[in-house]
């Protein structure tokens, strides 16, 4: 009621009929909403008008204005969680609903790929989980994870003006530094998967000091970027949105047209890189992507190299 007035003054009687509550009970509901970070101002004979929304990730605030059908109608919210991915897969083993959302304010323990660690400092960032129930061998789970970092990306353009690029395999830049990472983790039979997480954290409002000194020089925020402070929550419902839409190309349309957004979004194709494996790093040309999201490398010996996994750092020419 506060926020469909806003800013004008609701009465404590009209509040009070409306939902059928003392105005003692009122006052303590108010109370509450202002610990949580909502500005409401109250003066006698006028009532109570809310001035100020605060940033946080609430349930209530992505779903106002939320135009998806199933993507995030479902929200977990926590302030602190030690990973939303790892959240989302007990709820997904507990037969979660399909778009289920979880969010969190803060992550203590996240994970980024090959195993290494995911900062996300509290009410700066945007870290996300979605539990999708795909029809689709695991062999197809690269093209989910692709498809993710389209529906991002665009998101991000859209939301921000931010021209976020795709660095193979996920990787979202800004400027050359990283703004966003994904990772998608599964469970699966030989020919089918279970379920599927689709994790996400994006550098929404950090500040340089807010990184590890280890990847300061490789990471920024959309803020630095964007040079102003980004509303979080409505950067939440665009990439929803484009979520949503991108998953029905995908499932319908299949990989053909998510491969071309990819491709117009790539920042790490027809550019001299240093391939990382687990084994050793090696320079070359990235030449293509084929269509099953395998990196085509042109190494320096002529042959071409075909890059299912590992990862790759752009480098001057």
């Amino acid at each position: 009621m506060l926020k469909e007035m806003m800013p004008e003054y609701v009465s404590g009687e009209e509040i009070c009929k409306n939902l059928n509550v003392t105005r003692t009970a009122v006052w303590k509901h108010i109370q509450v909403l202002r610990e949580d970070g909502y500005e409401i101002e109250a003066r006698p004979r006028a009532g109570y008008a809310l001035t100020g929304i605060p940033d946080r990730l609430f349930p209530e605030e992505i779903g106002d204005g939320l135009t998806t059908e199933f993507i995030g109608r479902k929200i977990y919210y926590y302030d602190r969680v030690v990973s939303t991915n790892d959240r989302a897969k007990e709820l997904a083993r507990a037969g979660a609903v399909e778009g289920t959302l979880v969010l969190a304010e803060e992550q203590t323990g996240g994970k980024g790929r090959l195993g290494r660690s995911w900062y996300a400092p509290p009410y700066k960032g945007i870290c996300f989980s979605l539990i999708l129930y795909p029809r689709v061998s695991p062999y197809g789970v690269a093209q989910v994870t692709m498809m993710t970092a389209v529906a991002l990306a665009t998101a991000i353009r859209r939301e921000t003006g931010v021209a976020a690029g795709i660095k193979w395999p996920n990787d979202l830049l800004a400027g050359g530094r990283k703004i966003c990472g994904i990772l998608t983790e599964l469970s699966a039979e030989m020919d089918r998967v279970n379920y599927l997480v689709v994790g996400a954290g994006i550098n929404a409002n950090q500040e340089t000091g807010d990184f590890p000194g280890e990847v300061r020089d490789t990471a920024t925020s959309l803020k630095e970027a964007a040079g102003r402070d980004i509303f979080r929550n409505g950067l939440v419902r665009v990439s929803l949105a484009e979520f949503e839409r991108w998953y029905r190309v995908w499932s319908v349309q299949g990989f053909k047209p998510v491969l071309e957004a990819w491709k117009e979004l790539s920042v790490s194709l027809n550019c001299p890189v240093r391939i990382h494996t687990l084994k050793n790093s090696w320079d070359g040309w990235a030449e293509d992507v084929d269509e099953d999201g395998a990196l085509l490398v042109r190494a320096p010996g002529g042959g071409l190299q075909r890059l299912v996994s590992g990862e790759i750092s752009l480098r001057l020419a």
